[in-house]
């Protein structure tokens, strides 16, 4: 290859912009980083410089910049799945967020393994992240060392750890009050006055944990002990929801459906009955789907507040490295059914 065709294919620097406008290569970075009004540059400059950058194809070099400047103005996030609406909308308003807040994001799935989410924290550390969001982590406390020994800050979003602050919605009380509404519908639509059934989620999961907690508090408050064969947790899967009700000896008429993604086997299991059978069942399902909740079945959605997740994130990020390690509940918001049909 000659040299004219190496030179033409060569990134393009802040050097070479300085050279094409005549003006000093520290003006054109003051430009580029928006900094160029402090520094009393002219718009006439500044709009040039931009105007160069975008006709040459200009884009930085973020690895040399953090090396240069100790700070790369990344953020990263690391996401268990995108299989649901709460960590799509979780992804999204994140990206929002930190835009806003003038950095650049960066996110990555770990699809809830362990080793994965090592290999992406590393990752992400290797770009001299300004601070890595936990989403979810099945170990997030080996994700604090790791970035605690690099000077990162770290924050646990959704579920939480013992090393870094994290900001996880109130699933106790949410669950508690689903339950409450679950039992109403059962009592009101269906003369039943009996415990429901809990299905979905895993025993080692703190989520579930504390939904589970606030299930069984519900039904105490009633005087109604919850046998251990109600609470069925096959894990997330709908296939596996739906096999775990078929299991089931008698055929449960109200349910507590700990996940969206539960919810598809659910409906499918239902959707396998007899018509005036399926009509006979109330649930509620923790997380929200605007069309799920439109199921005939269905008496009301927990909706997990990620507007104010991802801002009390921000609060604790803006905290830096060494931030106490609190647990920041935010409350759910309860979305019932006004109209219940009757059996």
């Amino acid at each position: 290859m000659d040299r004219q065709n190496l030179t033409s294919q060569r990134r393009t620097t802040i050097y070479d912009l300085a050279q094409r406008l005549g003006t000093s290569p520290s003006a054109v970075s003051s430009v580029l980083n928006g900094s160029w009004r402090k520094r009393r540059i002219s718009e006439t400059l500044a709009n040039r410089v931009l105007q160069a950058a975008e006709e040459t194809g200009y884009a930085p070099n973020i690895q040399a910049s953090a090396l240069r400047r100790d700070r790369s103005n990344i953020v990263g996030m690391i996401v268990p799945k995108y299989d649901n609406r709460f960590f799509g909308a979780v992804a999204e308003r994140f990206e929002q967020a930190v835009r806003a807040n003038g950095q650049f994001p960066v996110i990555t799935c770990t699809q809830r393994d362990p080793a994965l989410e090592l290999e992406a924290a590393r990752g992400l550390l290797s770009y001299q992240v300004d601070c890595l969001v936990a989403c979810g982590a099945t170990d997030p406390d080996r994700i604090a060392e790791l970035c605690h020994a690099s000077g990162v800050p770290t924050i646990n979003l959704d579920l939480p750890g013992s090393k870094a602050p994290s900001v996880i919605s109130d699933s106790y009380s949410a669950a508690r009050d689903l339950t409450r509404l679950i039992l109403d519908a059962c009592t009101r639509d269906l003369g039943l006055t009996g415990a429901l059934t809990f299905v979905g989620g895993r025993l080692d999961d703190h989520n579930t944990k504390e939904r589970r907690r606030g299930f069984v508090d519900a039904h105490a408050e009633r005087g109604i002990t919850v046998p251990a064969g109600n609470i069925i947790m096959p894990g997330y899967a709908a296939e596996r929801a739906r096999a775990a009700l078929e299991a089931l000896p008698e055929r449960p008429r109200g349910l507590f459906v700990n996940s969206t993604i539960a919810l598809e086997g659910v409906v499918h299991w239902i959707q396998s009955l007899d018509p005036d059978e399926a009509a006979a069942i109330r649930y509620g399902t923790f997380d929200f789907d605007p069309f799920g909740a439109l199921l005939p079945q269905s008496v009301g959605m927990v909706q997990q507040d990620v507007d104010s997740l991802i801002s009390e994130m921000l609060r604790q990020m803006r905290k830096g490295p060494g931030a106490p390690a609190v647990v920041r509940e935010v409350p759910c918001i309860l979305r019932a059914r006004a109209d219940h049909i009757s059996a």
